[in-house]
């Protein structure tokens, strides 16, 4: 009876599948869409650091926000925690520990722990510590793709369109462009999904409470799991986010901890630094504000959609579906509610891709389905059209992720749904 019933199962799957690649959007259309997009992104990648020395073919420092981090390095290992917050001075450093790079200057609001870990790399040369920073990134992008893949069903026959259409994705490959930190939020929220598939919610707050580094990134989950009374994931939280704060407060002692304090609650000072390129960032916050000339109705816009958006994430995180629909809704309001949000940080996304590409195709409802398929086939060119937005005004990458949240909260009412994604965990 039970080889029958899998048997069938897997039947339905591979009739699923022949339906998915029936359609325009195929898996070999998709594969050999992302194979060119992949070619083109990483031979302009080639290109540009192809140049001998620290400058790129545009004259920037080579990993232009790693020179911040390896400058925090630089000063935990002098043990100058009193210039962390102290932009100038560290930009009269940063010319002193690579003098390629005079002349750049860093807002700084990193909690303090980050200057500790990044103090291994900061032993080597700027040069061979950005080698093993970017190499690093690749490892846990790499890592955390496999992993959730591993989880997907319906796409373990799809191995290779999953590796062209992860090295396509336009979130990894300004990861890797700038040298940012948001391979670390990667992986802080894929080992919370594993543990939460494992249902160990202690362990998954802990991975949570790891990602104080990057707070903004934390802020819509933090306030869904509070909502929904998830106090397990919450107490290893606060646990993961003591430790890693406690740490810094320990190495730099207390002043240093009131300079950040001082930092992070007046960052609305340092905004036109800390976004010099709005287009870039993707979130409703530029949404709006580069749709409307208005500060104030801007802001105002912001917060109630932001706000929709969290009641949807709720609605979804509290329903009957299972964890990968619930998990991707809180990926989705992650980076629409974000205050700031840049290009790089969509690289969390990548999980969310991956589990929803793999409900579309174990979903018997294909107006659902086929909607995210195209809606996350259009996110890649989206997210690499930010600086057509200066002249748009519109972020059309706000809008799909907004919609494929809609989608998820739709699907999260119907019993029959609720039935087809089931099948695929």
């Amino acid at each position: 009876m039970n080889r029958a019933a899998a048997a069938a199962g897997k039947a339905n799957s591979q009739a699923t599948l022949g339906q998915s690649s029936s359609s325009w959007l195929s898996a070999r259309r998709v594969r050999t869409h992302a194979l060119l997009l992949a070619v083109v992104l990483w031979t302009v990648y080639a290109v540009d650091m192809s140049t001998p020395g620290l400058l790129d073919r545009f004259g920037t420092i080579k990993g232009a926000d790693f020179l911040h981090f390896y400058t925090l390095g630089k000063l935990a290992l002098a043990n100058r925690g009193d210039l962390l917050y102290d932009m100038r001075a560290q930009a009269f450093e940063l010319a002193n520990f690579v003098p390629q790079a005079r002349g750049y200057t860093y807002v700084s609001l990193y909690g303090p722990q980050v200057s500790l870990f990044f103090a291994p790399f900061a032993v080597f040369s700027y040069q061979w510590a950005l080698v093993a920073w970017l190499a690093l990134n690749i490892l846990i992008y790499a890592f955390c793709c496999f992993a959730v893949w591993k989880t997907c069903p319906n796409l373990r026959n799809e191995g290779k369109t999953v590796v062209v259409a992860a090295l396509a994705f336009p979130g990894f490959f300004n990861l890797v462009l700038w040298g940012q930190t948001s391979g670390l939020a990667l992986l802080c929220f894929t080992l919370m999904y594993l543990a939460l598939r494992a249902r160990r919610p202690f362990l998954a707050g802990l991975a949570f409470g790891l990602l104080i580094f990057k707070p903004q990134l934390a802020l819509a989950v933090a306030i869904i799991f509070l909502c929904a009374g998830e106090w397990k994931i919450l107490s290893g939280s606060v646990v993961a986010a003591a430790g890693e704060i406690g740490t810094a407060w320990w190495h730099y002692g207390t002043g240093v901890m009131r300079n950040y304090l001082h930092a992070i609650t007046h960052v609305g000072e340092v905004f036109p630094f800390l976004e010099p390129r709005l287009y870039q960032t993707h979130s409703l916050r530029s949404f709006w504000t580069l749709l409307l000339p208005w500060s104030t109705l801007s802001w105002g816009l912001y917060l109630a959609s932001a706000i929709v958006v969290l009641v949807l994430a709720l609605l979804c995180w509290r329903s009957r579906v299972p964890l990968p629909l619930r998990y991707c809704a809180l990926l989705l309001a992650t980076v629409l509610v974000a205050p700031h949000l840049t290009v790089y940080d969509l690289t969390i996304l990548a999980p969310a891709f991956l589990l929803l590409v793999d409900w579309a195709l174990s979903s018997q409802n294909r107006s659902f389905s086929g909607a995210l398929e195209l809606l996350i086939y259009l996110c890649y060119p989206f997210f690499l059209l930010g600086p057509a937005t200066r002249f748009t005004h519109v972020q059309f990458s706000v809008v799909a992720m907004t919609a494929m949240l809609w989608i998820i909260w739709r699907a999260s009412l119907g019993d029959g749904t609720k039935r087809a994604v089931s099948a695929a965990i």
